[in-house]
């Protein structure tokens, strides 16, 4: 057993008796600001031990998404219909997709941005369609022409009306011409307007009749429409529930699509307004858009290289007059890669507050432009370059998320005007790493804080201590 004697010679903070100690009013003073400076630097290594520092590096780009690269956005076109509304991708490797629809949701919109009714689909509009090979023979002018005298009131005596909007000027046209006329013959022989009454084929001439091809949100050529009566609301400036054809254009084709819809139709409702079914059963006829806008939402995946999204109207059997079209948009979404929600965007702000400030950097942008004000139509071309930011975390392993810069002009070109977004990936990536801090180096902090401003305000106390007493005794000799 070891005495108490023993057990005291190991202690190294050996006490020495009040009566043998004597407190200064220097010592005091120094107490007190030692105290003072020990709580002062406490606080900013608790504050330095709280706050998240990072370290940021430039790596090379080793996705953990491969090759492809994520586009989603939702931009509204006051100016372009659904009807032949287009996206396509392309890049410097040679992928040219056109008319993307897997991904792609389109909605009517009208001139205020206000959707028009539910999702518009359009269907693949670049499939091309068939016409009569031989065009020579002459049929006569088997439609009625239509005008904005007697536009209404024929669409409303006849229960149905199916109306070829054309341009003179326009290649395709001119080629469905005669089997429109051979067509529109074959069927007014067929069921006599003055006699039958269930259907008319007439044609509008969209260079003279401006107004009802813009009412009926006519934007290429030629367009087949089918107005079912009854179904037209004109106080809703024209909104109807009418019908498109996109199908073949030979002419026992079209003789087809028209005794199809008669013989949907009981020949005591030629006079009547009751509702005619609509339903439509074939993919070559879908509904006409409602309104002359269309938003456009959805993503598409492309590869991480520069390449090029295009918003454009396009068909491969229509024509669009280039000075009538107008590619105005106002961009509501506008991002790369995955989408990080709010909470875990919060939660990096709090990591890195300028972090997130370019990743929607033309949300909310509008590009109006006005047609008539210039003579050449207007493309409206958008030049981003976009970095790559990983993020590691204590709370999230990885957190993905890119950033870009935007850059817009207008250009004035002969071309069907297009949006187009050009984007450039960098070959690099932003890393930011968190760095985290041990509970044990802060306490091994806090004690060299306390010891060493315990130990300096000590050696100041003692060298105050020792230089008053040597004045003392200076005086003191003096006066001896």
């Amino acid at each position: 057993m070891f005495s108490t004697s023993k057990i005291k010679s190991v202690d190294f903070y050996r006490k020495i008796p009040r009566d043998l100690t004597e407190a200064s009013l220097s010592g005091a003073g120094l107490s007190i600001l030692a105290a003072f400076s020990m709580i002062f630097l406490f606080g900013m290594e608790l504050n330095d031990y709280m706050r998240v520092s990072t370290s940021t590096s430039i790596v090379v780009d080793k996705s953990s998404d491969a090759d492809f690269l994520k586009i989603s956005f939702n931009m509204s076109f006051p100016a372009l219909s659904c009807e032949f509304a287009s996206v396509d991708v392309s890049d410097v490797l040679g992928t040219n997709r056109l008319n993307i629809t897997k991904t792609i949701r389109k909605y009517s919109i009208d001139s205020r941005l206000n959707p028009t009714g539910p999702e518009f689909r359009s269907g693949p509009v670049t499939k091309a369609v068939k016409h009569d090979e031989e065009t020579d023979e002459e049929h006569g002018e088997g439609s009625v022409l239509l005008n904005g005298l007697n536009f209404d009131r024929i669409s409303h005596k006849h229960a149905v009306l199916v109306v070829n909007f054309y341009a003179p000027w326009c290649a395709w046209s001119n080629r469905l011409k005669p089997s429109w006329e051979k067509a529109a013959k074959i069927i007014r022989e067929r069921y006599d307007p003055e006699i039958d009454g269930r259907i008319l084929m007439g044609k509008v001439d969209c260079t003279e009749e401006a107004d009802i091809c813009k009412r009926n949100h006519i934007q290429g050529y030629p367009s087949i429409r089918i107005f079912r009566k009854g179904t037209d609301v004109r106080e809703d400036h024209g909104h109807h529930e009418h019908e498109s054809y996109y199908g073949d254009r030979d002419t026992d084709s079209l003789v087809k699509m028209v005794e199809d819809i008669v013989a949907s139709i009981p020949l005591q409702s030629q006079g009547a307004s009751n509702n005619i079914s609509t339903e439509i059963k074939d993919d070559a006829k879908r509904p006409a858009p409602s309104a002359g806008g269309c938003r456009i939402e959805g993503f598409v995946r492309v590869k991480k290289v520069p390449g090029n999204l295009i918003i454009s109207a396009h068909s491969v059997s229509h024509s669009f007059e280039a000075s009538q079209m107008n590619m105005s948009h106002v961009i509501s979404h506008f991002s790369f890669g995955k989408k990080i929600t709010p909470r875990v965007m919060s939660d990096l702000k709090r990591l890195l507050p300028h972090l997130g400030g370019s990743h929607d950097r033309l949300n909310g942008l509008s590009y109006i432009t006005n047609p008539s004000d210039s003579h050449a139509n207007v493309t409206i071309e958008h030049y981003l370059q976009l970095v790559k930011i990983e993020v590691m975390t204590k709370s999230y392993r990885l957190v993905e998320e890119y950033e870009y810069t935007a850059h817009s002009s207008l250009i004035h070109s002969p071309q069907v005007p297009v949006a187009k977004f050009h984007f450039e990936p960098s070959p690099m990536q932003v890393l930011i790493t968190e760095n985290t801090k041990s509970f044990s180096h802060f306490i091994t902090n806090v004690c060299a804080i306390i010891g060493g401003v315990f130990t300096v305000a000590g050696i100041l106390d003692s060298v105050l201590h020792n230089t008053i007493r040597m004045v003392k005794k200076i005086e003191l000799g003096k006066n001896f």
